[in-house]
């Protein structure tokens, strides 16, 4: 339950998706003086580099990020570019943020950050990155800690939900998840990452996250050959609720990025 570490998967497709959705999300919510409020469920460490063995080994970050810089998939001014400009400059040129890291990097001081991680290790290396941030972090399950919060002071934010699914029932229990969460935080956004696999796993929950009443939704999904031979995952989901203004615009660009991997 608690094996999984993102530093093999730092960097690939389904990240570039998922940062570039939520760099765009907090970009759009930062430009009101209003304080928000950002909370992730699932933080990991926070902070990758890619030239580590772990993420050499997989080969992900190489077909992932350093494939759209190298491409330039994303401007100078995307919030998504200034925030990895801002880690490469603090921790070299092979450093990737996280989402913590990210959100760290376009939050103002007056917003706050609450972040969960469970495994010992990840959680260790999260407090340490995130020391000088502000952000609180908490060893604690995320959906426990996402339930104690909501509505979270300031009222206005972002909830990124990001597990591992190594926890099976995760893809049962998401839809009920973020249907209690959204009525406890109706103003929030609530954004969903999951994997897309070849076996089909996901699709009874995406189903059933159709199927319900949410406000403003964004489901945004893009495609990706496998890693390698055998992988399972070949594309990646967000799943938006109160999705702000111009996310759809973000979601089409990503299309024509995405669809040009498939030939």
């Amino acid at each position: 339950m608690l094996s999984y570490q993102h530093i093999y998967h730092a960097g690939n497709l389904a990240d570039v998706h998922k940062h570039a959705i939520l760099a765009e999300t907090l970009a759009y919510l930062t430009q009101k003086d209003k304080p928000l409020s950002y909370i992730e469920t699932h933080s990991g460490r926070g902070l990758y580099q890619l030239d580590s063995d772990q993420a050499v080994q997989t080969g992900e970050a190489a077909a992932g990020i350093e494939r759209a810089l190298t491409e330039g998939w994303f401007d100078a001014d995307h919030p998504l570019s200034r925030a990895i400009v801002a880690v490469h400059d603090r921790y070299g040129k092979t450093a990737y943020p996280g989402s913590p890291l990210i959100a760290a990097n376009l939050l103002r001081p007056q917003d706050k950050m609450h972040l969960a991680e469970l495994h010992r290790q990840e959680y260790r290396a999260l407090s340490d990155v995130m020391i000088t941030t502000g952000a609180r972090t908490y060893r604690q399950d995320g959906f426990e800690l996402a339930q104690s919060l909501l509505p979270p002071t300031p009222r206005r934010g972002v909830l990124l939900i990001d597990p591992s699914y190594e926890v099976k029932s995760d893809y049962d229990r998401l839809p009920g998840i973020i249907a209690s969460l959204n009525r406890k935080w109706n103003v929030g956004v609530i954004a969903l990452w999951y994997p897309i696999l070849a076996n089909g796993r996901h699709q009874a929950m995406r189903d059933a996250l159709a199927k319900r009443d949410f406000p403003k939704v964004l489901h945004h999904e893009v495609h990706f050959p496998a890693a390698r031979e055998g992988h399972g995952m070949v594309g990646s989901g967000m799943f938006v609720v109160n999705a702000p203004y111009g996310l759809n615009e973000c979601a089409e660009t990503l299309d024509g990025r995405f669809g040009k991997l498939r030939g």
